[in-house]
């Protein structure tokens, strides 16, 4: 027999679509169910018999698709949930720079502190100045925490007055991050209309428009005196050399010149729905049995991601693939794939507990018209492409997944508090939905920028009930951040 909970999902990302990598690097993924399907499929004979009896099935294909379920998590680095973000949206995540030794010492850093405040590291994407990166996983606790760049470079960085204790070989664990930009003394400030700088040029930090930034770090130092300053907003503009043009500001937001303050904003990784196509390679392992099957797909692309929840539920999903071909064997793909990311480390998140906003129309959803539930779905219509022959009359499946239009569904239920969203439907009026969730100094915030409410009604269940709104409305391209649908995820972030 085989149990559920002997069941093991592992994946990794297809550097070319279709194609499991040699010596592949699978990631355990953490699940809730596992509806994967691998099928072979069959044609019935037509052939007419004189004694009324049928011959054989004939397989004439394979398919290979199925969903699972998942409870959602902040998807770190190099997670199997990370590979199926990007496979959902067809594009890449824009990464702030980071440097990462990902399981082997002394590899990708390969120095902390042997040349004063500095640490040395494989060429990659450059740390420039003003960059605050968070060390973390080296040996020594004083070269582990918040840094400012004062020397960037591709190389090698320097943060004064920091690293003051050497490693000459950095452990498997260390990791180097970039979670946000610091100023100097006095030269950050809040504006009308965002923040300003004198000597910072936020041309060179790799900020973007649609990006999530918090403002203000813990420490009366690393903060405005304004407490309406230190909040969670948009950019919502390119960025000049001295103006961060900001939106979603509060209604308190005010200026501050930041005189004496070293101000600190964190931001992190963005991803914007695309065209481009990447595949992953599935397997499940059924470790219960005494030699354990494994069966493989690749060639699977995500068809449709949720994500959502509601009042003191937890944030919830599934994720719907459709693939190209199958095997079935008692040899896994990885003996040893990486573990799942850790429910220590990254915990589930929930609604009210984790939800710091619902955001609407650039303002947060509260009295009267509080949230109680919302939803993202992503649909990207794929189909399979069946053609007479590919090649491999051992596996005979699709020769490729082809996608079609990349449509959003936001669902939104409101107390009906009053006719303000109401207003919204009748009228047609599109507006941006946008939610935050927040644990462990890590966030995750979900926008559909341009939303047009297309349904919803304040419906009348039974006496003793509360009158709810249940928008339904579809993403449409927005100008402003040329996407229908953003994800941020800031790795680090202080409240």
């Amino acid at each position: 027999m085989t149990s559920s909970n002997r069941v093991r999902l592992t994946g990794v990302a297809e550097q070319t679509f279709g194609t499991t990598p040699n010596t592949p690097r699978m990631r355990t993924q953490r699940v809730t169910s596992i509806g994967l399907s691998k099928k072979t499929t069959y044609a019935d004979p037509n052939v007419i018999r004189a004694d009324r009896m049928n011959g054989d099935p004939i397989p004439v294909g394979q398919s290979n698709d199925g969903n699972i379920g998942i409870e959602w998590h902040f998807p770190p680095a190099g997670s199997l949930l990370r590979s199926e973000i990007q496979s959902a949206f067809c594009a890449a995540f824009v990464e702030t720079p980071s440097r990462d030794n990902d399981g082997t010492a002394d590899s990708v850093i390969t120095d902390i502190g042997t040349v004063a405040n500095a640490i040395t590291f494989t060429t990659g994407a450059a740390f420039v100045v003003g960059h605050l990166i968070l060390n973390t996983g080296f040996g020594v606790a004083g070269n582990n925490g918040l840094f400012p760049v004062t020397t960037g470079g591709a190389t090698s960085l320097v943060s004064t007055g920091a690293f003051t204790t050497p490693e000459t070989a950095p452990p498997a664990t260390a990791r180097t991050k970039v979670v946000g930009f610091q100023g100097t003394s006095g030269d950050i400030a809040a504006t009308a209309t965002g923040l300003s700088s004198t000597t910072l040029n936020f041309t060179t930090l790799g900020l973007a428009v649609g990006q999530w930034i918090k403002i203000g770090g813990t420490g009366s130092a690393f903060r405005f005196a304004t407490s309406a300053c230190n909040v969670w907003a948009r950019i919502a503009a390119t960025p000049t050399a001295t103006a961060l043009k900001l939106d979603n500001l509060p209604p308190s937001w005010t200026t501050d010149t930041g005189t004496g303050k070293t101000i600190r904003v964190f931001f992190g990784d963005m991803i914007k729905n695309g065209v481009d196509k990447y595949g992953i390679t599935c397997e499940r392992g059924y470790m219960g049995q005494t030699v354990p099957t494994y069966i493989a797909q690749n060639g699977m692309r995500v068809n449709t991601l949720e994500f959502g929840g509601q009042a003191k539920g937890v944030a919830t999903g599934s994720i719907a693939f459709v693939g190209m071909k199958g095997t079935v064997t008692t040899t896994s793909l990885d003996a040893s794939p990486d573990a799942e990311p850790s429910e220590a480390d990254y915990q589930t998140l929930a609604f009210s507990a984790h939800c710091g906003r619902v955001g609407y129309g650039g303002a947060a959803l509260g009295s009267p018209n509080w949230a109680k539930a919302i939803k993202f779905t992503i649909n990207n219509n794929l189909r399979p492409i069946e053609a007479t022959s590919d090649g491999d009359s051992t596996a005979p499946g699709p020769v490729d997944v082809q996608d079609g239009s990349f449509d959003v569904a936001v669902e939104l239920d409101t107390f009906f508090g009053s006719k303000a969203v109401l207003d919204d439907i009748e009228n047609g009026i599109a507006r941006a939905i946008n939610t935050r969730l927040y644990r462990d100094k890590r966030a995750m915030i979900w926008e559909a920028p341009r939303i047009t409410p297309r349904e919803g009604d304040p419906t009348v269940g039974g006496k003793n009930q509360d009158v709810m709104l249940p928008v339904r409305g579809t993403a449409s391209y927005d100008s402003v951040t040329g996407a229908q649908l953003i994800l941020n995820l800031l790795e680090y972030a202080e409240e």
